[in-house]
């Protein structure tokens, strides 16, 4: 810290104290971005902004700060030049250049003393041809080098603030605080004029001026350029600045070119200049000093024709005069920023609408998705905006040239070639999106009933069993989001038998279907939590048999069919072949699907969640969530919505009890049969008998009076 003894009426050489920089992150994060994605290797220097205001505390200067918007925009395609906003009071702009090198060893050997000489020669010109009378904040350009290690967030840089040397130096006499130099009405008149001055936007950025003081102790402030006319009408003139300093005995850097400014342009042996501070947004006359500088050949300054010598490179934390290096790495690593930026939205529902949101078991929850087309694009979007951040896609599909319309992870890259694999393009899209996702991908198809396997086709198909089985067994929460039925079977009693959350949505043409399987028909609560104690499925999954909560299962997706799933896709005409729907179908059902989702996850029973209405919620306590319905059925051409529910089928082909049993005992022999032999599952299950039976059954419609010869009606 520099300090002077200043005794009244003895002169003394004048100090300063050096201007300090801060830096905010969000300049680092702008200069990476424009160096990746619009600088690359050209080091040419970039015009910058740098911004400070008068010293507002008396304990603590101001800094000049570099802020996001001190440098250009990368959208602006035809200049380097940052964007300035004026009228800020707490933002005085001020121009400054940026040398970014490649290298460290290139930041290391740059020419410092030719670069600040540089600077120095600008200033110097704008004082020759009258520019700093156009635009006085010329007199403070400061200039930066920096090196950015983009791979470690590491950033090095120096700042330099030039200032012409006085040679000799000025020399200052009656240096006091504004209160002691000024009259009392003097005083109340300057501290008025100062807070108009600086209230009003076209100049409250505008860092230095003339305090004139007429002999009725009215004070103005005025422009530089109005001097001579100040000079005229007799005025007591001052010559003020921003002072960023708040010392008692020094003034701040500024005032080093501005006096310079005034020897040179006006030729005056001594100078009365005005360090002006604030306190709270207001003038403070008490911290604010007044002094006057002179210097002994201000003559020879005016006929000075050669640039002077310059100093001005900022000392390091150490006081030393070296570069400062500060590592960004865990605020500016893009995955971590991803991160802190996406979950920023979930945090915030916690602080007052979902103080018991539970971000922790949805970044746990493993998700299958069976499907990526048009529903597993969109469920996959939903999931992560709701915090998960484990998800891995099924599909055999690859992405055609219809595709990345309708299907929003997908681009015409992604079709070229004969088109990528959908599960390997949509995990890929997935991490761009969003790095820090834990993604896979799994190529294959699900096998399915009502599709006979060749011979020679079984091996592959039992393989594709036992891949699908250990995916639904390593996963928490399965999505059924094929297009056929006969594909959502086989998911559907893995998840049965596995007790896995299961969540379904179809699509017509105008019409959708979402909906939550009800929990497994076989196992207990007791033996689920003894068998994964450690497992997150444990912990969301609450099992129940039938009985339970005074009530029955929830059905699945195939409860409420009479006949097995069978082969819908062959001989089909393309429009049929397409999954034909209106636009603004997947989204919606997509939503709803997640949002049963994170309802089941919050809800205190789990998977064996009754369904509940808006009318009816039974649910031991109020939900923060709202109503966790079964199923969810919507219609666009009427824009309307039904919740339904409906109960597990003792005859269903997927998730009855029989059949779970079956497999269980069968293993794959079971589901070579299923798929093999169209009615198998309706002769295990009895829908055969069911359906024989009501074929038999006939009504009699007699009529009493017998006048008229009326057939029967069969049913």
């Amino acid at each position: 810290m520099l300090s002077s003894s200043v005794d009244e009426g003895n002169e003394s050489i004048l100090q300063f104290a050096p201007f300090q920089s801060a830096v905010d992150e969000g300049f680092w994060h702008r200069l990476s971005s424009l160096k990746l994605n619009k600088l690359g290797i050209d080091e040419s220097p970039i015009p910058i902004t740098g911004y400070y205001a008068p010293s507002s505390h008396r304990q603590v200067s101001n800094h000049l700060t570099l802020l996001t918007e001190s440098l250009p925009p990368e959208s602006n395609e035809q200049s380097l030049e940052p964007v300035l906003s004026r009228g800020n009071r707490n933002r005085c702009p001020i121009p400054g250049i940026l040398y970014n090198t490649n290298t460290l060893e290139g930041f290391q050997v740059l020419d410092k003393q030719s670069l600040l000489k540089a600077e120095a020669k600008k200033i110097w010109e704008d004082i020759i041809s009258g520019k700093v009378q156009e635009d006085c904040s010329l007199l403070s350009r400061f200039l930066v080098i920096s090196f950015a290690d983009l791979k470690k967030w590491s950033f090095y840089y120096w700042f330099a603030f030039p200032a012409l040397v006085l040679d000799p130096p000025a020399t200052v006499v009656n240096l006091k605080p504004a209160t002691q130099w000024f009259s009392k009405d003097e005083v109340e008149s300057v501290t008025a004029a100062c807070n108009d001055w600086r209230n009003m936007c076209s100049t409250t950025d505008v860092p230095f001026f003339l305090v004139s003081i007429p002999s009725n102790s009215a004070a103005t402030i005025r422009h530089l350029a109005e001097f001579e006319a100040c000079q005229r009408d007799g005025h007591k003139v001052l010559f003020g600045f921003y002072d960023p300093c708040h010392l008692p005995n020094n003034p701040g850097w500024p005032l080093r070119n501005f006096l310079w400014y005034i020897f040179r342009r006006w030729c005056l042996p001594k100078v009365q200049f005005f360090c002006y501070r604030e306190s709270r947004g207001l003038a403070d006359l008490e911290s604010s000093l007044v002094g006057e500088a002179s210097v002994s050949n201000s003559e020879e300054l005016r006929n000075h024709e050669n640039v002077p010598n310059a100093v001005g490179w900022e000392l390091n934390n150490r006081g030393r005069k070296a570069s400062r290096c500060i590592s960004l790495a865990k605020t500016m690593d893009p995955n971590r920023l991803a991160v802190e930026a996406a979950d920023l939205n979930l945090k915030l529902m916690r602080w007052r609408q979902l103080p018991s949101l539970n971000l922790t078991v949805l970044s746990s929850t493993r998700c299958l998705l069976l499907g990526a087309g048009t529903l597993g694009c969109q469920v996959s979007r939903m999931l992560m905006a709701w915090g998960v951040r484990k998800i891995t896609f099924v599909d055999s599909g690859r992405v055609s040239m219809s595709n990345p319309l309708r299907q929003s992870l997908y681009t015409l890259d992604d079709c070229l070639n004969g088109g990528e694999f959908k599960a390997i393009a949509a995990a890929k899209s997935l991490s761009r999106i969003y790095p820090a996702v834990e993604t896979q991908s799994v190529v294959m198809a699900i096998p399915m009933p009502g599709h006979p396997i060749l011979s020679q086709d079984e091996n592959s198909v039992l393989e594709d069993c036992k891949q699908l089985h250990n995916l639904i067994d390593s996963h928490d929460v399965v999505f059924l989001l094929t297009d056929t039925r006969e594909s959502r079977w086989l998911p559907t009693l893995l998840c049965a038998k596995t007790n896995k959350i299961a969540i379904t949505a179809a699509l017509g043409f105008d019409s959708f279907l979402v909906m939550r399987h009800g929990a497994g028909p076989l196992i207990s609560s007791h033996e689920i939590k003894a068998e994964a104690v450690n497992d997150l499925s444990a912990e969301i999954a609450t099992i129940s048999l039938v009985g339970k909560n005074k009530g029955q299962r929830l059905g699945c997706y195939f409860c409420n069919d009479v006949v097995a799933p069978v082969d819908s896709t062959s001989n089909r005409t393309l429009d049929q072949q397409c999954t034909v729907t209106r636009p603004g179908l997947a989204p919606i059902a997509s939503s709803l699907a997640v949002e049963l989702l994170v309802g089941i996850l919050h809800h205190p029973s789990g998977i064996s969640a009754k369904a509940e209405f808006s009318s009816t919620i039974d649910t031991g306590g109020d939900q923060p969530l709202g109503i966790l319905p079964h199923q969810v059925r919507g219609s666009l051409s009427q824009f309307s919505q039904m919740i339904l529910v409906g109960h597990a089928s003792a005859s269903c082909t997927a998730c009855s009890s029989i059949v779970v049993e079956e497999y269980e005992k069968r293993g794959l022999d079971f589901i070579l049969e299923a798929i093999n032999h169209p009615t198998y599952l309706e002769d295990l299950t009895g829908l055969t008998e069911l359906m024989k039976s009501a074929g038999k059954f006939e009504v009699d419609w007699a009529d009493e009076t017998g006048d008229d010869d009326d057939e029967f009606s069969l049913i």
